[in-house]
């Protein structure tokens, strides 16, 4: 991904949310492609939104393709190093409960449902392979995790990482108060995951919660930091 050196000195006070010009403009992208689209958004645009000329935002960002490229990594980059951390010798029903609370935690804590990106048909196109690699990684993840759990090769190893990614369709279909979501959800899902393969949860709900607390809070807070 290209990325240039810093840009001119800013001729107006911030308008988005971010500690940075850099931070600014990917804030002012995400709202812009999730509720207009990809397609139809220009890098003009974007720039006005910051406050910024187009110029300068070229000195962040070489390409729109590089600053969706940079959104989409940004939801799954967190959950890769948080897996990355977790310690192999505790049972595959914690770690694919701690990693499904965890991974549906980032979901929802974005300003911008930016899952609904995911499908979109420019993702299949070389810029974006660092993403797509990414996910399919967390994909075989949860279905390594997901086959331990259930002794062996099941249709059901497939479900955990779907219910997690409903965090997507449920921020795009209903207006729910931020707190139920942040709160609620990743935990609900979580111990929707092992509910599905049939593995009794209260146990290992209460494991991976511990896992989970203490990184998903500074995570979370790093999250929020940049909006």
């Amino acid at each position: 991904m290209t990325r240039a050196g810093p840009g001119r000195p800013r001729l107006t006070s911030p308008r988005r949310p971010g500690t940075t010009a850099r931070a600014e403009i990917l804030d002012a992208a995400a709202e812009l492609f999730s509720t207009r689209g990809f397609a139809t958004t220009s890098t003009r645009q974007i720039a006005d939104a910051v406050g910024i000329r187009q110029a300068s935002l070229y000195n962040h960002f070489a390409t729109k393709s590089d600053i969706l490229a940079t959104l989409l990594d940004a939801t799954i980059a967190p959950t890769v190093e948080f897996d990355e951390s977790l310690d192999d010798s505790e049972p595959a029903a914690v770690l694919l409960c701690a990693l499904t609370w965890f991974d549906a935690a980032q979901l929802c804590a974005g300003r911008w449902n930016l899952g609904a990106l995911y499908m979109l048909p420019e993702v299949r196109s070389e810029p974006f392979e660092s993403f797509r690699q990414g996910r399919l990684r967390l994909a075989r993840r949860y279905r390594d995790l997901a086959v331990e759990v259930l002794g062996g090769s099941d249709p059901r190893a497939e479900l955990p990482f779907r219910l997690v990614e409903s965090v997507i369709d449920i921020r795009a279909d209903r207006q729910m108060d931020e707190q139920v979501i942040d709160a609620q959800l990743p935990e609900i899902l979580a111990t929707a995951a092992l509910t599905v393969l049939g593995r009794p949860t209260e146990d290992v709900v209460d494991r991976a919660r511990a896992l989970v607390v203490g990184v998903a809070d500074d995570s979370l807070g790093a999250v929020r930091a940049q909006e």
